[in-house]
């Protein structure tokens, strides 16, 4: 029942969002009808539009995965975008010096962006459990650091010199050791996607580190009287979500990229976010907030062509989910906080020292 009145509350905040997107449209002088008309022809309607939602909800649900495991164990890794760009990078490195058949590249080429991913994530989680540093400023670091990387590399070492475009980027990937075309959909990817799918949901509600790492985000105190190691699920929860996000960065450089751009996917790692968030740190609700901004981000670009409204009028829905859910998020934590008394406190932090 209290998951039916969640899920019920999530719905409402991103109708709300809706509706005060609207509202701002209307009062900015554009036509609110033609902009979702827009929106739903863009998302679903037109021809190749659907293709095109699944194009931008495969990574999206990747790299929210991802999330969602840093999130359930409490931890607030925000840096989803840094460790595509990184997964991508690493892809990429390993996708234009490998001499090997088509498959092998592409298996070498997925592994490299996921060890990437990893790695790059790994060290907040370092930062975190030596020094204390709060994952949100370290991870946040990290995105720009990322991004500055991959600009250079594309534009520096691996920069594609016979081309003449005024976007960095990289000679391409042999076509054999592609994942799909540049439309950015194929059985392969799909079936990725489902495989980490189901990896995610076995492990979180089936093993026993899963089990912890979910305990972990409600009462870290009880986790370490069971005797789990707080460490180990901190390094196994970064290194999880960076592994997803490499992976996601891995699927795009050889899906519907081809090559390393700079700044090839600006946004994301941070929708990654919101939809680990609006799917209630759920594996379904991921599924399913995939979807629904994968739609947002693939009428983005068929919007423009039937209303005068800016690209960024979606991106205002974005970020009044984001804000509403954040909302609800922050509302729901404090109702779940323990409220312990002072003598309860002690005895607890006596027990946590023994």
């Amino acid at each position: 029942m209290r998951e039916l009145s969640a899920i019920g509350r999530s719905a409402l905040m991103v109708l709300l969002a809706f509706v005060i997107g609207s509202a701002i449209f209307v009062l900015s002088g554009y036509d609110v009808v033609a902009v979702w008309s827009g929106t739903f022809q863009g998302a679903i309607a037109a021809p190749g539009a659907f293709q095109n939602t699944i194009r931008w909800t495969i990574p999206l649900i990747v790299a929210g995965l991802g999330v969602l495991v840093s999130f359930r164990a409490g931890f607030f890794n925000v840096g989803a975008q840094g460790q595509i760009y990184i997964g991508a990078l690493c892809s990429a490195l390993v996708g234009l010096s490998v001499d090997a058949p088509g498959p092998v590249v592409s298996i070498l080429s997925v592994l490299a962006g996921m060890i990437g991913g990893a790695l790059w994530a790994l060290i907040a989680a370092v930062l975190k459990v030596v020094f204390g540093t709060d994952e949100v400023l370290s991870t946040l670091m990290l995105n720009f650091i990322a991004v500055l990387l991959v600009q250079y590399v594309a534009g520096g070492p691996l920069r594609d010199r016979t081309g003449s475009s005024a976007v960095a980027s990289s000679t391409a990937i042999a076509p054999e050791a592609r994942l799909s075309n540049g439309l950015g959909t194929s059985p392969t990817l799909l079936v990725i996607t489902a495989v980490v799918i189901i990896i995610v949901w076995a492990w979180l509600s089936s093993t026993r580190s899963g089990l912890a790492t979910d305990l972990l985000g409600r009462n870290p105190m009880i986790v370490r009287w069971q005797g789990a190691s707080y460490n180990r699920l901190a390094f196994s929860c970064f290194g999880a979500a960076g592994a997803a996000a490499g992976l996601a960065g891995a699927m795009d450089l050889l899906g519907p990229a081809g090559r390393l751009v700079a700044g090839f996917s600006p946004e994301i790692g941070f929708t990654a976010v919101l939809v680990a968030l609006v799917g209630l740190l759920q594996v379904p609700g991921v599924i399913a907030a995939g979807l629904l901004f994968g739609g947002l981000q693939a009428a983005l670009q068929y919007l423009p062509a039937v209303s005068n409204i800016p690209r960024s009028a979606l991106d205002l829905i974005q970020g009044l989910i984001a804000v509403l859910i954040t909302l609800q998020f922050r509302k729901m934590s404090l109702r779940k906080r323990p409220k312990a008394s002072p003598a309860k406190q002690q005895k607890v932090s006596e027990k946590a020292h023994v």
